[in-house]
C-alpha cells in the first residue's frame, strides 16, 4: 500500500473512489495478490486489534514493573461520562491495547507497539457508533495503512528517529483519516484530518520512564485518540487545514531530526529524567 506521497493516494482515490479502494489496489499490484486476499489479510489484523481491545479492558493485566495495569477498565466503566459515550470509549480502549503491549501481550503495531491503541480504537469505536458493515473496518484499516505508508515514505515512524510525534502522532492521523472515510467524507477530507492530527501532536517528545514503553506511552495512546475525534470532527465540518498534507509530514520530519538524542526513547530526558521518573526507575530492574 505505499504511496510516496498523499498527493499521488490522492489522485489514485480519484479513479478508484475512495483511498481504500486506492490502497488495497496497490497492495494487490505490489504483492500479487488478489484484492480479495488482501481484504482477508486486513480482516485478521482486525481480529487481533479486536482480541487486544477485548483483554485490556478486562482489566486483569498488569506489567513487570507494576507501572502498568487496569487503568483502561477504570476508564471504560467510569461515571459520569462529561465527553460523552464515543469520546469515554475511544479513550478507554486506546488504553486497553496499549497496556496490553506494555504487558507484553498480542497487538498490531499500528504503526508501532507504542501506538498500537489509537488507530484500533478510533476505528472500532466509529464502527459501533455508525453502525458500519464488517468491510467498513476493512477499508479502514486500507485507508490508515496508506496514510501511514506515506508518512513512512516521507519521513518517520520511529520514535528514535522521530520522537513520540512519529509513534503517536502518526497514529492519529492513520485514525483519523480513517474515520473520515468510515463517516461517508471525502478523500480530501480524510486528508486535511490527517493534518489536523499530526499539527495537533507535532514535536511531542518520547520519554519512556525506565525505557519501558509503559509511562508515559499508555497514556499518550488516549491523548493520540482524542486529538483524532478532534481532527475528524474538523475534517467532516469543512474545516481544511492550509498546509498540504505532505508538507505537513515533511515538517513532522525535519522536527523529529531537530529533537534532541536525550527526547528520542533513550529515556534520558523530559518525564524520564524526572525525580519521580528516575526513582521509580531505579526501585524496579527495568533497565
Amino acid at each position: 500500500m505505499a504511496y510516496g506521497s498523499f498527493k499521488e493516494l490522492l489522485a489514485a482515490a480519484g479513479s478508484t473512489g475512495t483511498l481504500a479502494a486506492a490502497a488495497i489496489a496497490r497492495e494487490a499490484q505490489d504483492t500479487g495478490a488478489s484484492e480479495s486476499d488482501v481484504r482477508v489479510r486486513l480482516a485478521s489484523t482486525l481480529e487481533v486489534m479486536g482480541e487486544a481491545i477485548e483483554t485490556g479492558l478486562a482489566g486483569t493485566l498488569r506489567s513487570r514493573s507494576g507501572l502498568v495495569g487496569g487503568d483502561a477498565r477504570r476508564v471504560s466503566v467510569s461515571a459520569p461520562r462529561l465527553a460523552g459515550d464515543t469520546f469515554t470509549d475511544v479513550i478507554a480502549r486506546a488504553m486497553a491495547v496499549a497496556e496490553v503491549n506494555a504487558c507484553m501481550g498480542r497487538v498490531v503495531a499500528a504503526p508501532t507497539g507504542g501506538a498500537s491503541g489509537v488507530l484500533p480504537a478510533v476505528i472500532t469505536t466509529m464502527a459501533t457508533r455508525l453502525g458500519s458493515p464488517p468491510d467498513a473496518l476493512v477499508d479502514a484499516l486500507a485507508t490508515a495503512a496508506a496514510i501511514g505508508g506515506v508518512i513512512a515514505a516521507r519521513a518517520t515512524l520511529s520514535g528514535a528517529a522521530g520522537g513520540c510525534q512519529a509513534e503517536t502522532g502518526s497514529a492519529a492521523a492513520m485514525a483519523a483519516a480513517a474515520a473520515v472515510e468510515m463517516a461517508g467524507g471525502t478523500p480530501e477530507q480524510a486528508g486535511h484530518a490527517a493534518a489536523f492530527a499530526i499539527q495537533g501532536l507535532m514535536g511531542l517528545v518520547c520519554d519512556p520512564i525506565g525505557g519501558l514503553v509503559e509511562v508515559p506511552c499508555v497514556a499518550r495512546n488516549a491523548t493520540g485518540a482524542a486529538i483524532s475525534l478532534a481532527a475528524v470532527e474538523l475534517a467532516l465540518a469543512g474545516v481544511e487545514f492550509p498546509v498540504p498534507l505532505d508538507e505537513v509530514i515533511d515538517a513532522m520530519g525535519q522536527v523529529g531530526r531537530s529533537i534532541p538524542p536525550s527526547l528520542r526513547e533513550t529515556a534520558r530526558g523530559g518525564l524520564a529524567a524526572t525525580p519521580t521518573g528516575r526513582s521509580l526507575a531505579g526501585e524496579r530492574p527495568i533497565r
